[in-house]
């Protein structure tokens, strides 16, 4: 089901509107329709649900209902407890510090619940070239300010689910610690976060990192000073809480105590040691610290941890580990809590058990003794499988990862499991009952958890990411018709969406672990063809004729270093694949067989003509390439024009054989935007861009002869979403500085059937659409209205341009002022016999294509000895 969301206008080809010489008035010029209201878009998200790592979920401590998630890609979050779905909180950040969507640590104000902070950054190496921040919000996240620091934020390193670094002082709120990685040590604040500065008198900045001798740094960097928390039971009102203690990344000095608010510290005597604290919570009427340690950072990996209780008065230490272990096999610990409405419970979850699932354990009695969440009994028929909880999937079939649901069995891998990567676990503060964790692809939750305690109760898990859309999105295609949009995803494989507010399974027969790539025919839009790696690794192409029903795959490709790029031929049977690493293929039955392409270099980037069906283009290094056989063969057909370095995009204009755009380049070299009207052989740059990333087409405006094209680029100085209606003539920036996704230069499509509609890739933040709700359809024509030049009306259910002055002419007439603009879902000009045609333009009628030999208006296409010729 398609939704639509806007008014819709009719798409049609581009053509200059000249009308017959005769009938011109002696003032008139041609031009095209007058560009429409300014755009004023609604962003939100295809609906997927989950798709990444949440490694934190942190509820504040005095205000029921209020919970916050970070992800280690996609920003931050707040659930609204009306809706269900949780909010995006950091879609203003831009182009420039994308990495600031990795969210490493995040705090809730205890005292102010409107304030918020989060400390940003993506990566602690030179994959992310900016240093990280502390953000404040005083609403809830919907406004922020920014504390640079003077180091890189790891958002997305290891340990990322250790936490949290961040914490605000219950007894003054205006003092928030911060960890921080690499051994910059620990920061605070005094000002509410305005300022930071070092803690020089804290005495350990950690030593830990994954793997010294790796030689990569991403294993090799320092996960420092880990987590903050707070005993404010003898602080006086007012005063900074006296005794903190602080956990380190030091296997032989993992905790510190400060017991005169942060100005000495010491190591806590007794701690254990041999293992790095990944959570710890205090328990002040129970007068106990909780912790979990793993040997690893995590959150991928861990064979071996504890769990301790800490005595915060008499200073004792126990070992509380869980030690039943169901299948035996060795792991550490890491998501912990303490239920708040009744502190002598606890949860705790291994760090990681990929086999057959993660461990969850629960206490009633301060960890003296535990219970799991499934276990294996024994008797005269065998081993059986003890449930503690029973979990849906319905809503979000996607977890099922390619295989079948079935109920959990003794020795074998549940379908769908429990999780990975449990690194948040959290008890609502002001409901026992409610249970939140985060898993490496979404949020489980459980609004029965108090059913764990009775004899024989289960509780029920089910998902609950809506609204955090964390996939990075590698390729997009939205083909005319039911379907609105097609995705390739790294992880997750990609999707066909029919309804892009409906959460619906991935791809499957094959089911892609991830994919680069995907396309549709431009003439036939349930052709599609998508390139990606299978399960279990192989990297494969598949073709389906019916819009993802069914698939056949192609052969896996040895030699390919990843699964590249692949294009549909416009006729819908001719498919063109390029994988990484190897000689690039062609089909010409439909996928059934794949041949080796000549005169392409291996790892070109590829796409298709719109229109005709024998051609197909390529890119690699700077030279651009066409084949003129439907990928059997190419050549390249210019060079120098375009950028030699930096990533490229680009793609075929719907409706308009030969006409290319593309996008591209690197900074401090050649970058922006270029078209092509001739397949490639001559090249424009189009004036204004001095970058330009991505290039998509859309739905023409009403009475616009063109398709909207769409862009994500830097116009004039300022990035942004850009959107022109006239074919390149002007642009329109069609986003704001709160909705720029980050970085958003993998795809971007117009939908073909609503006119407005955009779809985003984001690294990050799934598949963002933006909806232009200003957009509006032509009006009615009217016998006492004076139309210009460029007006657009409506009449008889067609839409109509004026080509000049007119006034009380009833659109209709052959030699008349107005043109009816038609057009397909694809993008081609429907003929009509008021519509002026410049020599190759290309129209459709009865489902047959012909092109123009030259100028016409009113000559139906057919006659041998006409304006038209057939086109194959």
């Amino acid at each position: 089901m398609r939704v639509t969301r806007t008014a819709i206008g009719l798409a049609a080809t581009a053509c200059t509107i000249v009308p017959l010489l005769a009938a011109i008035p002696a003032t008139a010029a041609p031009s095209a329709p007058t560009p429409n209201t300014v755009p004023t878009y609604d962003w939100s998200n295809v609906a997927i649900g989950g798709g990444g790592y949440v490694p934190g979920i942190v509820y504040s401590q005095t205000e029921p209902g209020l919970v916050y998630a970070r992800t280690d890609i996609g920003g931050a979050y707040r659930l609204d407890r009306n809706t269900g779905t949780w909010l995006p909180l950091l879609d203003g950040i831009g182009w420039d510090d994308w990495g600031h969507l990795g969210v490493l640590s995040l705090a809730t104000d205890p005292v102010d619940t409107a304030r918020v902070y989060a400390a940003v950054g993506m990566y602690t190496t030179d994959w992310d070239p900016n240093d990280g921040a502390i953000l404040r919000s005083d609403d809830y996240g919907a406004t922020w300010e920014q504390t640079d620091l003077p180091f890189k934020v790891g958002g997305n390193m290891p340990g990322r689910g250790i936490g949290e670094r961040l914490a605000v002082d219950p007894s003054d709120d205006d003092v928030i610690y911060f960890g921080a990685e690499q051994g910059h040590g620990l920061w605070r604040s005094t000002d509410a976060g305005v300022t930071f500065e070092q803690v020089t008198q804290f005495p350990n900045v950690g030593d830990f990192v994954p793997d010294a001798d790796s030689g990569n740094p991403y294993t090799q960097s320092n996960l420092g000073v880990l987590w903050t928390v707070f005993d404010d039971a003898a602080t006086p009102d007012g005063a900074a809480t006296r005794t903190v203690f602080t956990a380190v990344a030091d296997p032989e000095n993992i905790l510190y105590r400060s017991d005169d608010a942060g100005q000495t510290w010491a190591p806590v005597e007794g701690a254990p040691t041999g293992f790095i604290p990944q959570r710890g919570v205090i328990d002040t009427s129970g007068r106990f610290l909780y912790l979990t340690t793993t040997d690893t950072s995590g959150p991928y990996d861990g064979s071996d941890g504890e769990v301790w209780r800490y005595g915060l008065d008499d200073g004792t230490w126990t070992d509380i580990t869980p030690t039943y272990r169901p299948a035996g096999g060795d792991f550490g610990f890491a998501g912990l809590t303490v239920d708040r409405s009744d502190p002598d419970t606890l949860m705790v979850v291994s760090q990681i058990q990929w086999w057959p699932d993660v461990l969850i354990y629960r206490s009633t009695d301060r960890g003296t003794t535990w219970t799991p969440i499934w276990d294996y009994q024994y008797g005269a028929d065998g081993a059986s499988f003890a449930a503690r909880y029973a979990q849906s999937i319905d809503t979000t079939p996607w977890l099922s990862f390619g295989k079948e649901v079935t109920d959990p069995q003794p020795w074998s891998e549940p379908t769908p499991k429990l999780g990975w990567m449990v690194s948040a676990l959290e008890i609502n503060p002001f409901d026992s009952d409610e249970l939140l964790y985060g898993t490496g692809a979404t949020i489980y939750r459980s609004t029965d958890l108090t059913s764990w305690d009775t004899d024989g109760g289960v509780i029920h898990l089910s998902p609950a990411a809506d609204g955090i859309e964390e996939t990075a999105i590698q390729d997009l295609v939205a083909p005319a018709g039911d379907v609105d949009v097609v995705s390739a995803m790294l992880d997750l494989g990609g999707f066909v969406h029919d309804d892009i507010t409906q959460v619906t399974d991935t791809f499957d027969a094959p089911y892609f672990s991830g994919a680069t790539s995907v396309d549709a025919a431009g003439l036939t839009p349930g052709s599609l063809i998508r390139a990606g790696t299978t399960g279990d690794g192989a990297i494969v192409a598949a073709v389906s004729a019916d819009s993802g029903e069914t698939w056949t795959t192609s052969p896996s490709v040895d030699g390919a270093t990843g699964s590249g790029t692949a294009t549909a031929l416009a006729d819908g049977t001719g498919f063109v694949w390029s994988p990484e690493g190897t000689t690039a293929l062609w089909s010409a039955d439909g996928g059934a067989t794949w041949a080796a392409t000549s005169g392409l270099p291996a790892g070109a980037r590829v796409e298709s003509d719109r229109v005709d069906g024998d051609v197909a283009y390529g890119f690699a290094d700077g030279v651009f390439y066409r084949s003129d056989d439907g990928g059997a063969t190419f050549a390249a057909v210019s060079s120098a024009a375009l950028p030699a370095e930096g990533n490229a995009r680009f793609a075929a204009m719907p409706g308009h054989p030969g006409d290319v755009w593309f996008t591209g380049g690197a900074d401090a070299s050649t970058y922006g935007m270029w078209h092509s009207t001739d397949g490639g052989a001559t090249w424009t740059r189009v004036d204004g861009f001095e970058e330009a990333d991505t290039v998509g087409f859309g739905k023409a405006a009403p009475g616009r002869t063109t398709p909207a094209i769409y862009t994500a680029a830097q116009r004039d100085g300022v990035r942004g979403v850009y959107r022109s209606t006239d074919g390149g003539a002007t642009w329109q920036r069609i986003n704001d500085d709160d909705h720029q996704f980050g970085a958003i230069g993998a795809d971007i499509e117009g939908d073909p059937d609503v006119f407005g509609r955009v779809y985003l890739a984001t690294n990050g933040r799934g598949i963002v659409v933006g909806d232009d709700h200003a957009a509006a359809g032509a009006t009615a024509w009217s016998p006492t209205a004076t139309y210009g030049e460029g007006d657009v009306v409506t009449d008889d259910g067609a839409t109509w341009v004026a080509s000049w002055w007119t006034r009380n002419q009833e659109p209709g007439a052959t030699v008349g002022p107005w043109q009816e603009i038609a057009a397909t879902g694809t993008g081609v000009a429907l003929w009509t016999r008021t519509r002026i045609f410049q020599k190759g333009d290309v129209v459709s009628v009865d489902g047959l294509l012909w092109q123009a030999r030259w100028w016409t208006r009113g000559q139906q296409p057919g006659d041998p000895n006409g304006p038209w010729v057939r086109l194959a």
